[in-house]
């Protein structure tokens, strides 16, 4: 499995590409290229990347027309962008910039120090962010799990609740055991939600209902009977 994040280069000018790739090489993350606007939405629909450098000046769709309409995606409203510019660049680049979404402006010819070390922040943030989903998603398969346990022990409870012998409280039991179980990923969600970023909070919080949902169902399995 490649753990390495994507980082997409935008610019219409080959030495600029070049000039980027070799500055960036250093940090052994995946350097994407797309030359011209239009290239890079269709680079977005297939993969995910860690953050953007768009160059400003391009012929046809420009950098604040490309940051528009990869901030109108659902997929990619969060990608943070930077922005490449010339030195005698118009003031009113930033402004326009940070209206389209951008994170940051980095201005021509690159400082290879402050360039790698802006681009590694948001690669680390990335790797982070990743971690989190991955976690959440294990989480929500071991829910799935608890369920499909709780499921099978309301509808064993409901066979035997008019029968004579143990089987009532052999029931109790595996409800309890469940419910330890349980108890478990609700710590490690606990402890995954406060690191979760505005991000994936709408995923974290389906989790979350779906715990509450499923120690509300549980307690009635591990209640003794009267």
């Amino acid at each position: 499995m490649d753990d390495k994040a994507k980082i997409l280069l935008v610019d219409d000018r080959e030495e600029n590409l070049i000039a980027l790739e070799a500055i960036l090489s250093s940090l052994d993350q995946d350097l994407v290229r797309a030359r011209s606007g239009e290239d890079a939405l269709k680079a977005l629909l297939t993969d995910d990347y860690a953050v953007i450098l768009l160059d400003v000046v391009m012929p046809g769709m420009d950098g604040f027309e490309t940051a528009r309409d990869i901030k109108r995606r659902k997929k990619t409203r969060d990608l943070p962008i930077i922005f490449l510019t010339a030195v005698n660049s118009d003031p009113d680049y930033a402004f326009r910039g940070y209206a389209a979404g951008a994170v940051d402006f980095i201005s021509k010819p690159f400082d290879p120090w402050v360039l790698r070390a802006k681009v590694s922040v948001f690669v680390e943030l990335h790797n982070k962010n990743k971690q989190l989903r991955d976690q959440t998603t294990l989480l929500r398969e071991q829910a799935a799990l608890l369920r499909e346990q709780a499921a099978l022990l309301h509808a064993r409870s409901a066979e035997e609740a008019d029968r004579p012998g143990p089987g009532p409280r052999e029931l109790q039991v595996e409800a309890q055991q469940v419910g330890e179980r349980l108890a478990a990923v609700e710590k490690q969600a606990e402890a995954i939600g406060k690191r979760v970023p505005p991000a994936l909070r709408g995923e974290f919080d389906e989790l979350d209902r779906r715990l509450a949902e499923l120690r509300a169902s549980l307690r009635d399995e591990e209640s003794p009977a009267s």
